[in-house]
């Protein structure tokens, strides 16, 4: 099960977006308001993604270089309840992996996590599979992986 951080000054956005996520199984570690405690949560539970509200990111706290710097591997996530094309650019320049809109609606709030997950993962094989000196196109599917997404 994957864990989670939510960090949003909203304590109506939090619990409704962990409401989402503990529905579609990821196991939702802590909540905070702050940076400052969210930065907390990330040392005590090593979580595998983050869900970062944009206020948070753009707040000037440098957070998301932060995240990128100690915690190379967490995937974060920008929540907002608007994103035009030079925030995305802009976030995507951060280190940001994908974005959620709010109002939440569970079904795109779960795809967008799950499509980011696979997209880091295909990334990471592929990178392996370059430094064992294996061309991409070569990576075998492991043993029952038919390759489709579930």
């Amino acid at each position: 099960m994957l864990k989670a951080v939510i960090i949003d000054t909203s304590a109506v956005a939090r619990g409704l977006l962990n409401t989402v996520l503990v529905e579609g199984g990821y196991d939702v570690v802590g909540q905070a308001h702050t940076c400052a405690n969210g930065l907390a949560l990330l040392i005590k539970h090593q979580p595998h993604l983050i869900c970062i509200s944009r206020e948070q990111i753009e707040s000037g706290d440098d957070i998301v270089r932060e995240i990128k710097t100690n915690w190379p591997k967490t995937l974060i996530f920008m929540v907002s309840s608007e994103f035009d094309a030079a925030t995305i650019q802009a976030a995507h320049a951060m280190g940001v992996h994908g974005f959620i809109v709010k109002p939440f609606k569970a079904d795109t709030v779960l795809n967008t996590i799950r499509n980011t997950v696979i997209t880091m993962v295909k990334r990471q094989r592929a990178a392996m599979a370059r430094e064992a000196g294996a061309p991409e196109g070569e990576n075998k599917p492991a043993e029952g992986d038919t390759g489709a997404a579930s």
